[in-house]
């Protein structure tokens, strides 16, 4: 090659890589000016762009330092926090509770047979009582209006650890699942086939400020509620993304990369059993669901599953990142907590979104 044309490419490296670091580093300066401490997540629509982001590397931090590197690391050494059920769970338990004492704190679960929230004592009284005895509260509720009073009400962080019309813990970690498997979010199209319900309006209100497509099968009179449809129409557009809903299961999987789908019987809807297995035919996720789907398709769910909502080949095939999904509602609970209770920033490099 001619010296001046070796030169000449030279220069161009140099510049390309001048603007590649400037643009970098522009990208950790807008997370690190991101200070979450004092706020509350009932929801992911109160988040931004950028506030998801930083805390999905918060939550690949922690992951890497404590699981990988073996840190101890106690930065909530000192801090309690009230974890209230009115309705039970598995990964939500255990993730919080061995999360928050990994970090040093001391977690403290209420069971409906400990706490009577609005019953022998108000949720008012409640959450100022807590204010005073703890610094962060997670409630797992029947009504998101429970938690809209709590946050009212109290002088805390409040965690939405599941409620009728969110379940913005359980995103996180499907999120931060999906980033560690294909590398990145962006351009990313999600299909979630099932019920129109709190785990997808999460999906819903997060998607699109991560760059990532989403498609939607319900059956008819199960879709997701109006007020969502609409909040994550403006959020598409605002960020470029599509929003498909549908009722044909095949034509939201297919062009996917990600196939996702939730019981289609939730906790107080046992009477309606017979009707939503009826109702719900043809909504199984299997291998020729996955066959109208990209090559390199994975398959989520938020778990407990049940055979109806997909069968076994596609559950616990390499293509299922649902172990790992829940292994990661551990470390993204984690990292909300630090996010929301300390001034916490990552040590380790930002993700890529």
């Amino acid at each position: 090659m001619p010296l001046k044309m070796l030169s000449d490419r030279n220069r161009i490296l140099k510049c390309l890589n001048y603007f590649h670091s400037r643009w970098n580093r522009g990208f950790v300066t807008s997370f690190n000016s991101v200070n979450l401490k004092g706020r509350s997540c009932l929801t992911l629509k109160d988040f931004s762009s950028d506030e998801i982001k930083r805390l999905l590397w918060v939550s690949e931090d922690l992951k890497h330092r404590i699981k990988h590197e073996k840190q101890y690391l106690p930065l909530l050494q000192g801090k309690s926090i009230a974890m209230i059920f009115e309705k039970r769970s598995t990964r939500t338990r255990m993730s919080t509770e061995t999360g928050f004492a990994l970090l040093g704190g001391h977690p403290c679960f209420l069971t409906s047979q400990d706490i009577h929230l609005g019953v022998n004592e108000s949720r008012t009284d409640t959450a100022r009582v807590l204010s005073g005895l703890c610094d962060i509260v997670l409630a797992r509720v029947y009504s998101h209006s429970t938690l809209e009073e709590l946050n009212k009400e109290a002088s805390i962080p409040i965690i939405n650890g599941l409620s009728d019309l969110y379940h913005p813990i359980q995103i996180l970690a499907d999120f931060l699942t999906l980033q560690e498997h294909y590398g990145s979010l962006s351009g990313l199209t999600v299909s979630w086939i099932g019920d129109g319900n709190n785990v997808l309006h999460s999906f819903m209100m997060a998607a699109a400020k991560l760059g990532v497509h989403l498609k939607i099968a319900t059956p008819k009179g199960y879709e997701p509620e109006q007020s969502v449809i609409e909040e994550a129409k403006k959020q598409s557009e605002l960020h470029g993304t599509q929003l498909v809903l549908t009722s044909d299961p095949m034509e939201a999987a297919h062009g996917s990369n990600v196939l996702v789908t939730d019981t289609w019987v939730s906790m107080g809807q046992e009477e309606e059993k017979k009707k939503r297995l009826k109702d719900f035919k043809g909504y199984q996720i299997t291998m020729n669901t996955g066959s109208v789907a990209k090559p390199d398709w994975t398959f989520l769910h938020c778990l407990p599953r049940k055979m109806e909502e997909v069968d076994d080949q596609v559950f616990y095939s390499s293509r299922s990142l649902v172990f790992s999904e829940a292994e990661n509602r551990k470390w993204t609970i984690m990292g909300l907590m630090v996010s929301l209770l300390t001034d916490y920033t990552p040590q380790t490099p930002m993700l890529k979104f």
